[in-house]
């Protein structure tokens, strides 16, 4: 999960600025964690703790704010007894990686990945992001090729992984729809050959650049590790509570 973490604070300074090249300082003292970390956290809080999902998120997005959280989902934050809103946003996929970790089947990790997702995300674009993106994680710490994962993920969800970062990056546009950007970010997991060139590679794609990055983190933490100069620089910008919560499922599940 601290990937998934580490993609969107490389990525923060360019979800607005995009850059079409994976010739960039990957940590920058602008850099900062944005909603996707913070629901990151609370993912992995709820499969520590047993809190249902809606609890987690509005718990962790209500006592840290303005961090770029979607207007339907600000909302969300703080209705009394908050419904789904047939979301088909990317955010179910952002926040879904400690799913791949924690969950050691297939079933169980479709499973619960949709769980995760259908308290706010209940569209069914929106559980199929954060179905791909969480067993797409699990595939690759299981050992499966970057082939494997391709065939896999495509049988399964009919996204169009044949496409090439070059094909994709001089056309593409802020997207931020599951379907407009999970299969993005796992090419860019796929063309990757290690954790720092699958988050450049995300980030060079452009568009939501921090989302995709941390989907793209998650999958190349289950295949490649984190580098430990690189998880330290991470744990820097984030607050004491959060490195807490990533080193204790760090402990439990990987």
């Amino acid at each position: 999960m601290l990937g998934a973490i580490i993609g969107d604070i490389v990525g923060s300074v360019y979800e607005w600025a995009n850059i079409k090249t994976t010739d960039f300082p990957f940590f920058q003292p602008t850099c900062f964690f944005t909603d996707d970390s913070v629901l990151t956290v609370a993912t992995a809080k709820a499969l520590l703790t047993g809190m249902g999902y809606t609890q987690a998120y509005q718990d962790f997005a209500r006592r840290y704010p303005g961090r770029g959280y979607g207007g339907n989902f600000h909302y969300w934050i703080y209705r009394d007894e908050p419904q789904p809103y047939n979301s088909w946003g990317n955010g179910s996929a952002m926040r879904v990686s400690p799913v791949g970790f924690a969950i050691d089947s297939v079933e169980g990790v479709l499973d619960e990945a949709k769980r995760s997702a259908e308290v706010t995300h209940n569209h069914p674009e929106g559980i199929k992001g954060a179905q791909a993106t969480a067993l797409a994680i699990l595939l690759a710490r299981q050992g499966a090729s970057q082939p494997e994962i391709r065939a896999e993920i495509t049988s399964r969800f009919g996204y169009d992984l044949d496409r090439t970062l070059d094909q994709i990056r001089p056309g593409y546009t802020f997207d931020v729809s599951c379907q407009g950007s999970v299969p993005e970010a796992i090419i860019a997991f796929l063309e990757s050959t290690d954790f720092e060139d699958a988050v450049r590679k995300a980030i060079s794609i452009g568009g939501d650049s921090d989302t995709i990055a941390c989907i793209t983190g998650g999958i190349a933490e289950a295949c490649y590790g984190i580098p430990e100069e690189i998880a330290q620089q991470a744990y820097g910008y984030l607050p004491e509570e959060f490195v807490g919560i990533i080193e204790e499922f760090q402990t439990l599940y990987m």
